[in-house]
């Protein structure tokens, strides 16, 4: 028995010994998670500039290589998308808890101009994909010394 009394028409859980869930109070409302846009940035990118190069590292677990596309369009976008199919149902299952997201995923980032688009790498290696696009020398500006007279 919940020790919270109802929030938006619904008992919350929160001090229930026997639930692990936690409160979350836009449970109810009219978005769900299942809905395309949450499975859109549901999928987790960090984005490190280091001297030599762009290092992007993006979260799939579960995923086959085969299963992600690594992309540039437009000339200076890179994309990362994939897709993670839901296990198929049997019969005579009976689920308890279905967490794990599926769906499309897509995600996109504007490189900057010292990246060189011809040269991307990618890998995965234990569900995270590792793009590293490397990044063009900065010329260092050419400095010529003016002599001043008078």
């Amino acid at each position: 028995m919940s020790l919270i009394p109802s929030v938006f028409g619904r008992r919350s859980s929160i001090f229930d010994p026997s639930s692990l869930d936690l409160w979350d109070p836009f449970r109810d409302w009219p978005v769900s998670s299942s809905d395309e846009t949450s499975q859109l940035a549901a999928t987790r990118v960090d984005w490190k500039e280091t001297p030599e190069a762009h290092v992007f590292k993006a979260d799939v677990p579960g995923l086959k290589k085969e299963e992600v596309k690594v992309e540039v369009e437009e000339g200076n976008v890179l994309q990362i998308s994939g897709e993670r199919t839901r296990e198929k149902e049997e019969k005579n299952d009976t689920w308890h808890r279905l967490e794990r997201s599926s769906g499309k995923f897509l995600r996109r980032f504007r490189l900057p101009e010292n990246a060189k688009m011809d040269q991307i790498k990618a890998s995965m290696e234990n569900g995270v994909l590792t793009v590293t696009v490397p990044k063009e020398e900065v010329k260092k500006p050419e400095v010529q010394a003016i002599e001043i007279s008078g």
